[in-house]
């Protein structure tokens, strides 16, 4: 694996929810689900990456929000890192052998969904083309440099209806909000690859932005 692992991993030994979300973790909620924070690289020269997708605009929960490959677990998956790893072939194509599963992020908890959702950290060490494989549910996959989150001028937060503030981020003709923007956001701080960005800049949710948090 690529040195730049270390200091997120290291940091990670430490870390609770709570360095993710103010909102505490309840012992029983809604159905367990998991997502895939799939970390790779084009070349060794070119820093690190993540797989993102942008979900249908015609669907009738999360519609065009920018994502983690993931969802709800089935009866069938071992553990979380197989319902994440599962989801992503699903909805990208993912081959399952060209992942090593890293580790996992506390599980957070999502009260508009009453989700609860493991976030499973994994290296892309062998990456092949991956693409929507139901256009009905997948608009879009892609890599989205580190470079590109942290660069301050595709850096912002926005303001839902309800007066909620949380992180955002403009790559890739996206907004990333929500939940994984939040989850985004810490990783970035916890591996050292954050830079300062004006957290005053503050814009509302477009009405197509108004989805349920993932």
């Amino acid at each position: 694996m690529p040195e730049w692992w270390e200091p997120l991993l290291t940091r990670l030994e430490l870390a609770e929810a709570a360095d993710f979300t103010r909102l505490p973790t309840p012992e029983a909620a809604g159905r367990e689900s998991a997502v895939l924070i799939l970390l790779g690289e084009e070349s060794p020269d070119s820093g690190p990456d993540v797989l993102m997708l942008q979900r249908a605009h015609t669907l009738r929960n999360h519609a065009g929000q920018p994502a983690f490959p993931g969802g709800a677990c089935d009866p069938g998956d071992a553990d979380v890192a197989a319902t994440a790893l599962r989801e992503a072939a699903e909805e990208v194509g993912l081959d399952p052998t060209s992942v090593e599963v890293v580790t996992h992020l506390p599980t957070l908890w999502i009260p508009v969904s009453d989700f609860l959702v493991t976030p499973v950290l994994a290296w892309w060490h062998t990456p092949h083309p991956v693409r929507p494989v139901d256009l009905a549910e997948v608009a879009r996959v892609e890599r989205v440099p580190v470079s590109e989150l942290v660069d301050p001028d595709n850096r912002l937060r926005v303001r839902s209806p309800s007066g909620w503030i949380g992180p955002a981020f403009r790559v890739r003709e996206m907004l990333v909000w929500g939940f994984t923007a939040g989850v985004l956001s810490t990783l970035l701080e916890m591996a050292g690859w954050s830079v300062p960005w004006p957290i005053d800049r503050v814009e509302g949710l477009p009405d197509s932005g108004n989805a349920p948090v993932r």
